[in-house]
């Protein structure tokens, strides 16, 4: 069925296409259609990144046409609904998040052997990694202040020093993307409302870290651990449904600033409890990188599990 979607769309792809699929209306505005790569559009006036014909068919079939439960999004994953694995995200359209205790989303980045884990699958193809120890213990902040793009000592560090010291494939497979850096409420009880606190505001560039919602989302037992105030009144048998917590790190930050105080973030300490504190202060909390893969990035082998991950090229 996805193929001859893809076929039938090529074929009148000529001139300006409006595409209406399902109860999905989408605009793809192309100049001409020819059988090239080098093809491009103007995609000015839609929602699509892709820069070239083809690839905003494939784009346009996946937001028409989103996974659902059962569907295969990332080599032999399937979308689940329960347990660890690959959940279709409630809260932002076309994003898929990685829960559970132990899902099988280790990447090997950078050379480092199973050293990260995916996040998510972002609606325009690109993967969103994590790394799974810390890079080191440094302060949010030096000049006391929990705005991460002005910059932030710590935005400086990872996009400078940190950045430059991964290897020249590394560099070549991130790709710079909005993170989302709104503040966010303390023991908030409502996910939706804190997922679009943290997305009123937005920094681009190619390393940062995961933010409080995220952290929420790789948990897979919403029941106690989907919101804020449920994940710290359950904490200790959350740490055990989600994923991002380690024994490797005691304590390690997140990107989300506290909107209560201008100087303070929030952490996840080991027993997976959030807490906030001042972001200069607090030079032993512990980095763990996120970075945004390209959309060309492909996986080429491994599973996903521990002793077999995910390999790029």
């Amino acid at each position: 069925m996805k193929e001859k979607t893809k076929e039938f769309l090529k074929k009148y792809l000529i001139g300006f296409v409006l595409g209406i699929v399902s109860a999905c209306t989408i605009s793809v505005i192309a100049a001409t259609y020819f059988p090239s790569n080098q093809t491009t559009y103007d995609n000015t006036n839609t929602e699509l990144q892709s820069e070239n014909v083809q690839d905003a068919i494939d784009e346009l079939y996946g937001v028409c046409f989103p996974p659902k439960a059962g569907d295969t999004i990332l080599d032999n994953t399937d979308i689940v609904t329960s347990g660890d694995g690959l959940y279709e995200d409630e809260y932002e359209d076309g994003r898929y998040f990685y829960k559970g205790g132990n899902p099988n989303n280790y990447v090997t980045f950078n050379n480092e052997q199973a050293g990260w884990r995916i996040v998510s699958i972002e609606p325009d193809g690109t993967i969103k990694i994590m790394r799974i120890n810390s890079i080191g213990n440094q302060a949010w902040d030096s000049s006391n202040s929990n705005n991460w793009a002005r910059p932030a000592s710590l935005n400086t560090y990872l996009n400078g020093t940190y950045y430059n010291s991964l290897n020249s494939t590394a560099q070549s497979q991130i790709v710079a993307k909005d993170f989302s850096i709104g503040a966010v409420t303390e023991d908030n009880n409502d996910l939706a409302a804190q997922v679009n606190d943290e997305n009123s505001a937005k920094w681009n560039g190619k390393v940062a870290l995961a933010t409080v919602s995220e952290y929420i989302r790789s948990n897979s037992n919403k029941s106690k651990c989907g919101s804020f105030s449920l994940n710290n009144d359950n904490n200790s048998s959350c740490v055990n449904t989600g994923w991002m917590d380690t024994t490797t790190v005691s304590y390690w930050w997140t990107l989300s600033p506290y909107a209560g105080h201008s100087r303070n973030s929030f952490y996840v300490y080991s027993n997976g409890y959030f807490r906030y504190n001042y972001v200069n202060y607090y030079t032993n909390i512990a980095v763990r990188p996120a970075v945004y893969l390209s959309s060309e990035v492909k996986i080429t082998g491994g599973n996903g599990s521990q002793n077999n991950p995910y390999t790029l090229a």
